[in-house]
């Protein structure tokens, strides 16, 4: 399926449907936010607004249906995310958005299964979507918030630097499990900002 606008409001429809109340305005913001970086940056903002409705199709499950879907089709589930089944919300989604949606665009389907993590070397969607779901407007919690909002519009890569180093000081700091993909798409993003200057 193409990221078409008639397409988007049966995915809208079907969110608030799957979701509870909350997480459903969550998506509502980060396809908002995904939306307006797009126009910024001249990604297509139809795929912006499909990778943020969609991000987090998976997250209202429960953690043993995310595990059965994995395990059922073969995708791969590392220790961390065992211990935390939470963590494959990205992973199932990414597969919810194929086989249910119909949804075939690789970048669309890449930007779903990268949200949490990141990974080195993301294309300019799979970072609008990264970093919509960080800064979108229902967002209270994260550090330097106000900051990485103003540079997402004005420096993508280093907000989504910023981002990913925030993240990581975190989870150091509540004893969190770091996904080894996180701390490698930080290493890449320090090395090429580094580069960069």
């Amino acid at each position: 399926m193409e990221a078409k606008s008639s397409s988007i409001k049966k995915i809208r429809k079907t969110m608030e449907k799957t979701l509870d109340a909350k997480r459903f305005e969550h998506t509502l913001g980060v396809a908002y936010t995904a939306a307006a970086l797009a126009m910024r940056y001249g990604s297509d903002v139809l795929k912006a607004q499909t990778a943020g409705m969609l991000h987090d199709c998976a997250k209202c499950m429960s953690n043993e249906k995310r595990l059965h879907i994995c395990e059922k089709h073969n995708i791969s589930v590392n220790e961390i995310e065992r211990r935390n089944p939470f963590l494959l919300h990205a992973k199932v989604g990414s597969y919810i958005a194929m086989r249910k949606f119909n949804i075939h665009d690789s970048d669309i389907i890449n930007a779903i299964l990268n949200h949490t993590t990141g990974r080195p070397d993301m294309s300019l969607l799979e970072k609008i979507v990264y970093i919509a779901d960080y800064i979108e407007p229902g967002r209270k919690q994260a550090p330097n918030l106000g900051q990485i909002r103003r540079l997402a519009f004005q420096d993508l890569d280093e907000a989504l630097f910023c981002i990913l180093k925030d993240t990581l000081v975190y989870l150091n700091q509540v004893d969190g499990d770091v996904d080894p993909m996180t701390q490698k798409t930080y290493d890449f993003y320090k090395e090429y900002m580094a580069d960069r200057k």
